[in-house]
């Protein structure tokens, strides 16, 4: 017959090697990522990836997007992992592209469910675009727990189509019920630079930076890394203007137009492809002249200065025109059309850099827009995700 001391020695034992059993099969988190085909959708989920792993370095994460996108260069260089699906959206035209799609699409499907089985994540993160749709569908019907990030004003057809079977749907702006079921909403903005937020402290860095002349205005001009044919050609028609209003121009041609524009950099007029130092960019900008990506609009309510917007009318659904609406109309900024620009650029710029009481309003209703913990708010809703399924 055992002791008393026995039995309390085995009990102590059993609880001791309980504990030590849940401590060995306590696993890092895996979250699987998904979202590409733009920066638009890559960067907001690299910076969702990066805020995970602050808050978890242990945790294991896998990306998975288009094989033949920007996301398989972007995604190593941040230095995450990344898998390919053979995928690519519908063209708005007829397209023997579209012939290839139901195959595109059963393969994704079949290479996810793969992906998935091995990964086995304890949560899927989507950020839009084609590449996400099969991976989350799949693992939606796993019952992983799915949390999407749409980026936009206006929803993406994927974000839109996701949307029944996920979890949580993190938006950027207000009224999003017209596109997603209300209850699984949460306004959080998008993930941008935190080398932002302070931009106010670095105007004299950034005038030596650029070697602009501080008792000058400096006109700031964007059209993404690439470039924006329409506003290239408006800046080019307005260099007179320029130099007889006696304004600096930082001047982002980007990358496709770089050899027609930067030979005309002259005096008082810079002509960059790209820009590596935004955050000294937008320290130096008085004005700012831009397309209206949903980063780009985000990055902006950020940097708080007075902004004309020029969407580009050739994305899907029209994006850039209703993210700049949805600022124009809280009277944040200017919005210019570009069937309209060709008329009014030049008249349009003039009032504003003429008028400082229109810069302060512009400047302060764009900044009262402004979500600087964006993926920080992303990952909070992650984080419930992940306790009700523990």
């Amino acid at each position: 017959m055992n002791s008393p001391l026995e039995g309390g020695q085995r009990g102590c034992s059993l609880t001791i090697l309980k504990l030590t059993i849940n401590i060995k099969t306590k696993q890092p988190y895996r979250f699987i990522i998904s979202g590409g085909g733009t920066g638009g959708h890559i960067y907001p989920a690299i910076a969702i990836a990066n805020e995970l792993k602050s808050r978890y370095p242990k945790a294991e994460f896998l990306f998975v997007g288009a094989s033949d996108r920007m996301e398989m260069e972007k995604v190593p260089q941040a230095g995450y992992r990344i898998e390919g699906l053979w995928i690519s959206g519908l063209q708005r035209s007829l397209s023997a592209k579209n012939l290839m799609f139901p195959f595109k699409l059963v393969s994704s499907l079949l290479k996810s469910r793969k992906i998935l089985r091995k990964f086995k994540p304890n949560a899927a993160i989507g950020t839009g675009g084609y590449a996400s749709a099969p991976l989350l569908k799949v693992a939606s019907g796993k019952k992983i727990p799915c949390l999407i990030q749409e980026q936009n004003s206006h929803a993406g057809i994927t974000n839109k189509w996701l949307s029944k079977t996920v979890a949580k749907i993190c938006v950027a702006y207000d009224a999003m019920e017209r596109f997603f079921p209300a209850e699984k909403l949460v306004v959080t903005g998008n993930p941008v630079r935190q080398d932002l937020l302070e931009i106010t402290s670095k105007r004299n860095e950034a005038q030596q930076y650029f070697k602009l002349n501080s008792g000058l205005k400096t006109i700031l001009v964007l059209g993404g890394s690439l470039g924006a044919r329409k506003i290239n050609e408006l800046v080019d028609e307005a260099v007179d203007y320029f130099k007889a209003e006696n304004v600096q121009v930082l001047w982002q041609c980007g990358k496709l137009y770089e050899n027609t524009y930067v030979k005309k950099a002259r005096g008082g007029i810079q002509v960059h492809p790209f820009l590596n130092r935004m955050d000294l960019a937008y320290a130096a900008a008085d004005v700012i002249i831009s397309r209206a990506g949903a980063l780009s609009v985000s990055e902006l309510c950020l940097v708080g200065k007075p902004v004309i917007f020029i969407p580009s009318p050739n994305v899907s659904e029209d994006h850039q025109t209703k993210n700049a609406r949805s600022i124009s109309e809280k009277n944040a900024a200017i919005l210019l059309r570009e069937n309209e620009a060709d008329e009014k650029f030049q008249s349009t710029l003039d009032g504003l850099l003429k008028d400082e009481g229109l810069q302060r309003k512009l400047s302060e209703n764009i900044k009262k827009l402004a979500k600087p913990n964006a993926a920080r708010d992303i990952v909070d809703e992650i984080e419930k995700l992940l306790k009700v399924n523990s």
